[in-house]
């Protein structure tokens, strides 16, 4: 940003950690701030951020409060007055707090109050007066901010990184239902080695350097390995990391002493936007090629809670459970067996996540431990998904269908008008069963071409849209670069468009959203406009 002869660099950094369970699960981010003269001359340069309340709830008429802490360490915490353990307002939780802290440098001051003074008293006197609010209130009653001021002094060139991370605690984090209907509270990983809060914030802001170092290494990682394909695929991988790793968080629980049991990892993910279940199977199972290429341990770990629930009999279902809870971060389990039913997809999802886990790692664990389940599922698979009964699939909100061809794919139909996006196919390949013969992917290959649209291919026969993460999928089975190069640049020109909300939706509608006409859908609570928020 430039204010008038001097520029301002922000630089947002959320590590993404994949090899070291301490440093994923810590939720904070960096946020670092410098500043360089743009005309050659020396200017006095103060820098101003804060943080407000709405950090904390997603209701603004509830009650929080705040405290500042000083020392080496400079931290504004704020929470809720009362707090609703695992409880959810708006994909909001409302438990925990946010904390906002920076390295206690010469020319640091800090403020909590209203946001207009707070905000006045750095516009016209360049510093903060290190005073507290201390009159506790609703979110939206005087809008109260948490603010930090550094006074970078007269700068001739680029100043060094201040830096200042920005996150949300909540301790326990997940509930888990296990044997006998007992309830489990499991804890952020990083609570393994770190005994509070404020050492686990010291640690991150010092780890800073170190920390942009590595995530450097690992971007050059990733842009290399995907170019490979091309600029576009490599645009949409650096997009996606952070989006499928930011709806997850790795757990232990504690021993019978109270100390936290690192041989018990169990990660968990929000299906977010859509009904916030804890753990969805058919969620997972898009997500799942980062974590082979990243480290496919998370994988396991992912899984894990599904399949414990499972080995505990309370699930009664013959096939493979949907979801571990309808609302996160509650992993409940469905006792009753009333979870969204999608037999054939969730138990297909489960035995290829299971396989190609173990052919990346040769960990035969999962096997060994859940042989019974894994045999259960195939067991169904062979007599049900032929000809799959009229039942959903993961793409639940375009409605149940008979005989569909993605779940007879995911189990080894007869309108020779229809057809879909094929990307259970993807399995084949990325398993190596070849089951399918060359002559199909070939046959697929050459009828998508005919079909495309401007965001690619649509999902099937019945509707227009498109979801972004099976067109990604099938572009990575088809035989010819030029059809694979259509759906990826299908969905990168889709997640740079400009016309959506969100980083990188997984559904897109060429018909309704992308002619330049007004969507439709806003004005209404049909499934489509649900699911593409």
């Amino acid at each position: 940003m430039t204010a008038g002869p001097v520029d301002l660099t922000v630089n947002f950094l959320s590590p993404v950690e994949p090899t070291d369970l301490v440093k994923q699960s810590l939720p904070f981010s960096y946020f670092v701030l410098s500043a360089a003269p743009n005309d050659g001359k020396s200017h006095s340069v103060q820098i101003y951020s804060d943080i407000s309340a709405e950090w904390v709830s997603g209701d603004d008429s509830l009650t929080v409060n705040w405290t500042t802490t000083t020392g080496s360490v400079v931290t504004h915490q704020v929470q809720l007055e009362q707090q609703t353990l695992f409880g959810e307002v708006s994909d909001r939780i409302q438990q925990g707090s946010a904390f906002y802290s920076t390295p206690s440098v010469t020319g640091l001051t800090y403020q909590t109050g209203q946001d207009e003074v707070v905000r006045a008293q750095f516009i016209n006197s360049g510093k903060l007066l290190n005073t507290k609010d201390t009159q506790f209130r609703a979110v939206s009653d005087d809008w109260p901010v948490f603010a930090l001021s550094h006074d970078l002094g007269t700068i001739s060139a680029a100043t060094p990184p201040v830096v200042v991370s920005i996150g949300h605690i909540r301790d326990p984090a997940v509930q888990y239902i296990i044997a006998n209907g007992a309830l489990q509270n499991r804890s952020l990983y990083f609570w393994s080695q770190f005994s509070s809060v404020q050492d686990a914030i010291s640690s991150f802001l010092g780890d800073y350097s170190n920390a942009l170092s590595r995530a450097q290494t690992f971007d050059s990682k990733v842009q290399t390995d995907a170019s490979a394909i091309s600029a576009d695929y490599a645009s949409i991988v650096a997009l996606s990391v952070r989006q499928a790793f930011g709806a997850t968080e790795i757990t232990v629980s504690k021993t019978t002493s109270g100390s936290f049991d690192t041989s018990d990892v169990m990660m968990f993910m929000k299906e977010i936007s859509s009904d916030g279940n804890v753990n969805t199977v058919d969620v997972i199972f898009p997500a799942w090629p980062i974590f082979l290429y990243t480290n496919p341990t998370l994988g396991k770990y992912l899984l894990l809670p599904l399949f414990e629930y499972q080995a505990t009999g309370q699930y009664p279902n013959k096939w493979s459970v949907h979801d571990m809870g309808a609302s996160y971060p509650k992993a409940l389990g469905h006792n009753d067996g009333n979870d969204e039913p999608m037999p054939v997809e969730e138990s297909g999802n489960m035995l290829i996540m299971t396989l190609s886990y173990i052919q990346k790692t040769n960990d035969q664990s999962l096997i060994t431990s859940y042989f019974n389940l894994l045999d259960q599922w195939t067991q169904f698979l062979i007599s049900d998904s032929l000809i799959p009964a009229n039942q959903i699939s993961t793409d639940d909100f375009a409605g149940s269908l008979a005989n569909q061809t993605n779940l007879a794919i995911k189990g080894i139909y007869g309108d020779d008008s229809s057809w879909g996006l094929s990307y259970n196919m993807f399995a084949d390949k990325l398993l190596g069963t070849n089951v399918f013969p060359q002559s199909v992917y070939d046959m697929q290959t050459a009828w998508y071409s005919t079909v495309a649209n401007s965001l690619g291919v649509p999902l099937d026969t019945r509707h227009t849209y498109t979801k972004s993460d099976w067109e990604i999928w099938t572009s990575a089975i088809v035989s010819s670069n030029t059809v694979r190069d259509l759906f990826i640049t299908a969905v990168r020109n889709y997640a740079a468009d400009g016309k959506s909300s969100q980083p990188l939706a997984r559904i897109a509608d060429a018909a309704v959203c992308h002619n330049g006409a007004e969507c439709i859908c806003s004005k209404c609570d049909c499934a489509y406009h649900r699911w593409s928020k």
